[in-house]
């Protein structure tokens, strides 16, 4: 059954004080919210009307007000948007402006963190991205703070984001909210396109370094997906065959972003100069707003806008084909050169090296970077690295970081090198995080291993908090894999634990499974 209205009881938000309710439409769940045409096809405008007591209602609309006598509050989309972009959420919100058309909204006992992240980055990011793709066509963007049981990092609906952290990603309001796919086998068009204007946002914003080195981080995850599913998975493709009775959103992976933004990149490529396919997107985005597309009405408006490409005919390139790109298997036929990173990725690969090299020169490791002083990315890239060769022989190491993002990892390398004096930290973690994304990782990795009686403990004494839907993906982890071991004490340690030794011992129940988890990483 498809869930589109998500009812929190108080205890699954982060004040605990009064009952929420969100709205999650994407692919084709808003059918249960309203009678529509559920399709990226169809767009229309909406109005609603909406009678609540003692909450604050927001929709994803263009206009509101508020009948204070009557308890009503009335919304009014003016642009056409396809039906899984209506959105609406209600709680015990509280806002702060954080810009000249932008306002966050957010629990109060989360509102002064969500100002400190974004005030004033918002307007930012919409100037650099009006410079290369036009006028922000939705008048406000404003975003919501979600409870972290909100199943995915965002949701970038028109005028109003949905987030469970600091995470953005604006490009959407052009590509994918403007600009639709018309069929849920063509995310890419949507995704794709959206991450490489967002990657050229970025590179505007914090410059070309800090973009490939998110783009290295990304593309390791994309190769690391690979890994798992193998290179003739046809979920590889861009254009995926949706199967009858198959929910679109389960299409939705690595590939759809990061396959899709490396044939948008060589696009780019093709044309010899970033500023003239930014120029091509600008026109796309004039020429198709407000409608869906299918893949060929972007190519051919590609090869339209460009006669001279077309007349060399670079839609058939050998080995390159836009056709190949489209419906092979496999990784992506042609990746961005990233070598204006290598400031950042370096020192990644440096310490990568000393840590794995035999025998381990610790000093030598632990003297050639500061990790405090690294990007998110940085970090982050570093510590997946290290999880795809764990279980590790030997190495001394302690991180402490407030960053979920650097801390789930972090864990997983706990847990995967059964390093005993430090599954409290586990623990502690899993006992305050209720997010899917950071949840299911780590109760993957305890139960592959020989800490499934930990998982099982841990899971009965948080389960309560836990969405109904998160609660029932645990249970099915946990009823796989290894049988249940005897508990192990993990009540010892401290906060002040001394750094991290994992000894020269390597668990055969242990090994190195590769998790789907999310990449959305806050810089």
């Amino acid at each position: 059954m498809l869930q589109q209205i998500w009812w929190l009881d108080p205890e699954l938000t982060y004040g605990n004080a009064k009952p929420f309710v969100f709205t999650q439409g994407h692919s084709v769940c808003n059918r249960s919210f309203f009678p529509c045409f559920d399709t990226p096809a169809v767009k229309c405008t909406y109005s609603a009307t909406v009678k609540v007591s003692d909450k604050l209602v927001l929709m994803s609309a263009t206009q509101s007000t508020f009948l204070e006598d009557k308890e009503v509050y009335q919304f009014y989309m003016e642009y056409p948007v396809p039906a899984y972009l209506v959105a609406l959420v209600a709680g015990d919100l509280i806002h702060a402006d954080i810009g000249p058309r932008s306002r966050v909204w957010a629990e109060p006992c989360l509102l002064p963190t969500a100002i400190s992240k974004l005030s004033g980055m918002v307007e930012r990011w919409l100037t650099a991205a009006e410079s290369l793709y036009g006028p922000y066509i939705w008048g406000r963007y404003d975003i919501v703070f979600l409870p972290p049981s909100f199943p995915i990092v965002a949701m970038e609906n028109p005028c109003l984001t949905f987030i469970i952290s600091s995470i953005l990603e604006i490009a959407h309001s052009w590509f994918g909210n403007a600009v639709t796919n018309a069929t849920w086998e063509e995310m890419w068009l949507s995704e794709g396109l959206a991450t490489y204007a967002q990657r050229r946002i970025t590179t505007e914003t914090y410059g070309a370094a800090f973009t490939c080195l998110e783009t290295a981080f990304r593309l390791d995850a994309l190769h690391r997906q690979m890994k798992l599913l193998g290179e003739d998975n046809p979920v590889s493709k861009l254009q995926v065959k949706l199967e009858p009775g198959v929910n679109p959103s389960n299409l939705m992976n690595l590939f759809t972003y990061e396959k899709g933004y490396c044939f948008v990149y060589y696009l780019s490529q093709l044309c010899g100069d970033p500023g003239r396919f930014d120029s091509f997107l600008r026109a796309y985005i004039e020429k198709y707003k407000f409608t869906s597309v299918v893949a060929q009405d972007l190519l051919d408006s590609f090869l339209n806008f460009f006669p001279d490409l077309k007349e060399q005919c670079v839609e058939s390139k050998a080995g390159l084909e836009f056709e190949r790109w489209l419906n092979a298997t496999g990784p992506p036929l042609a990746e961005p050169d990233l070598s204006q990173g290598s400031s950042l990725t370096r020192p990644v690969e440096t310490l990568f090296k000393l840590w794995t090299t035999e025998p381990l020169d610790f000093d030598a490791a632990a003297s050639s970077a500061d990790l405090t002083k690294w990007r998110t990315f940085q970090t982050v890239l570093f510590l997946d690295r290290l999880l795809d060769g764990s279980p590790l022989r030997h190495g001394e190491y302690s991180l402490d970081s407030m960053n979920a993002e650097i801390r789930i990892r972090w864990l997983q390398i706990v847990v995967r090198n059964d390093y005993y004096p430090d599954l409290y930290k586990v623990r502690r973690f899993l006992e305050n995080q209720m997010s899917r994304m950071y949840t299911i990782p780590l109760y993957e990795d305890l139960c592959t291993g020989t800490l499934k009686s930990f998982a099982l403990e841990i899971f009965y004494q948080t389960q309560n908090q836990l969405h109904p839907n998160l609660r029932k993906t645990i249970q099915q982890i946990l009823s796989q894999g290894l049988n249940p071991l005897p508990a192990i004490d993990t009540t010892a340690g401290t906060a002040d634990t001394p750094a991290m030794v994992l000894e020269d011992k390597v668990s055969e129940a242990t090994n190195g499974a590769i998790s789907l988890r999310d990449v959305n990483v806050s810089a």
